[in-house]
């Protein structure tokens, strides 16, 4: 009997820890982490317990297979080689998972999640997001979408994409909100409109989560009309994911742009209402929670922050997360705290600089690794690397906001987002509707009581 050792993770099946076809994996099986350690378990990933949330995704799987009896040597190999491979896709995954998976972070990995998308919504159009929706649907086989938008266009576009024709509910709207359409006309006047349709839809229960690149305020607006405040909210909030140095490879931002001012109540709410976010998507019982200032001096900041910062300091406490004072812009990669609170005025000039900055970086990359021929030979030398770095400050990677205090899941991806951006939003959409803790979180408002100021 052949006995040969794979290293390596699995990527078949649409689940992180997915090992496919059991018959060719034996029944020993151990986690190493990267550090060198073992957690002692011999279950396979998707079933472990004994591994933090955030860990599982850097855990590397090692399998002892034997080749089965009664199938030749070359089927036995051919089938090995499949099983073992790893897929773009998976890779671009492990750059994106800003959420586990997984029972032992309050998610149930088998429901087959149900989107609700605002087609016509962005600066690119349908195609970026049909496109996004085609990624998203190679990732998740089991998603299913209701799009929302102009029949005449949207239904041949579908029909030519195979990934799409047979999931894909399309429902006609009439009318459209624009990026530059006033939020306060929009409100008054949108119950028409495709982005109005893709909200009801997670309102009737028909969707578990909806995903616009559109016009923010008009969506907002619109959002807290249709699926109403959850008790205790008084203004909800839009929280992303930034990458930094933490375990779980993310901070959490917010707010990124839902209301440009915010009071000393407004960001004690946000600090709330992010730490329970990351409870219970990261799986941190106990969050780190910074206030985002000019600096971590108690004599800095504008009067709301210094009184936000005696509020936070006396809740923190009794809300189980700890609040470790003041944080600036430099800290948020260093993985300071688990949360960064902010106003949205504040928040979405930073996003938005960021990714500025990134795209910066790797134009001056290229431009430098085509400089000389030199350069370019030392380019192909250094070419998995480049490529690795290259996704990791890819702001598209992580794209997508969702919308915290509402009785629902809304997903704001960026304007500007192509069909690598749309799928991140979707992405993160579906991780959403799959948290149990997270529906909890968006049914009640802030978990545990009321909010501040409420």
């Amino acid at each position: 009997m052949l006995i040969r050792k794979r290293v390596g993770k699995s990527s078949v099946g649409s689940n992180p820890g997915d090992f496919g076809d059991n018959q060719w994996q034996s029944s020993k099986t151990r986690y190493h982490r990267r550090d060198g350690t073992s957690d002692g378990h011999t279950t396979p990933c998707q079933q472990s317990t004994g591994l933090n949330a955030p860990n599982v995704a850097n855990c590397v799987c090692r399998t002892i297979s034997a080749q089965p009896a009664g199938i030749t040597k070359a089927d036995w190999l051919l089938n090995r080689s499949r099983t073992t491979s790893t897929t773009p896709n998976d890779r671009r995954s492990r750059v994106t998972q800003a959420m586990p998976t997984g029972e032992h972070t309050g998610t149930d990995s088998s429901h087959p999640a149900t989107i609700s998308i605002d087609a016509m919504g962005g600066d690119r159009g349908p195609n970026a997001v049909l496109g996004g929706m085609v990624k998203a649907a190679r990732k998740h086989p089991a998603i299913r979408f209701v799009v929302h938008g102009n029949r005449d266009v949207l239904q041949p576009r579908i029909q030519k994409r195979r990934w799409l024709r047979d999931r894909c509910d399309v429902r006609h709207s009439d009318e459209v909100v624009e990026m530059t359409s006033v939020p306060s006309k929009v409100a008054r006047k949108g119950k028409k409109t495709s982005m109005w349709a893709a909200i009801q839809a997670v309102r009737e229960g028909e969707a578990d989560a909806a995903v616009s690149s559109g016009n923010t305020g008009a969506l907002m607006a619109l959002s807290m009309m249709c699926l109403k405040r959850a008790p205790g909210t008084k203004r909800p909030a839009i929280a992303c994911h930034w990458p930094s140095r933490n375990e779980s490879g993310f901070t959490v931002l917010l707010d990124v742009g839902a209301d440009i001012k915010a009071d000393e109540h407004d960001l004690l709410h946000y600090a709330i209402l992010g730490a329970d976010y990351a409870r219970f998507g990261f799986g941190l019982t106990r969050p780190r929670v910074g206030l985002l200032n000019i600096g971590k001096e108690n004599f800095k900041g504008r009067p709301e922050i210094r009184l936000a910062n005696d509020l936070i300091i006396e809740c923190s406490e009794e809300r189980g997360f700890e609040y470790v004072g003041y944080v600036e812009g430099s800290d948020i990669p260093g993985g300071t705290a688990d949360v960064f609170v902010t106003d949205g005025y504040t928040g979405n000039a930073m996003i938005k600089s960021v990714e500025g900055t990134a795209t910066l970086i790797r134009d001056f990359l290229r431009e430098a690794f085509n400089h000389t021929i030199l350069s370019r030979i030392g380019a192909l030398f250094a070419i998995t690397s480049l490529r690795r770095l290259a996704k990791r400050i890819d702001p598209r990677w992580v794209n997508g906001g969702v919308f915290l205090g509402l009785n629902g899941t809304v997903v704001k991806s960026h304007g500007s987002a192509d069909a690598v951006g749309f799928a991140a939003a979707i992405d993160l959409a579906v991780r959403l509707s799959r948290a149990r803790g997270l529906q909890k979180l968006t049914a009640s408002g802030v978990v545990g009581g009321q909010g501040a100021g409420a």
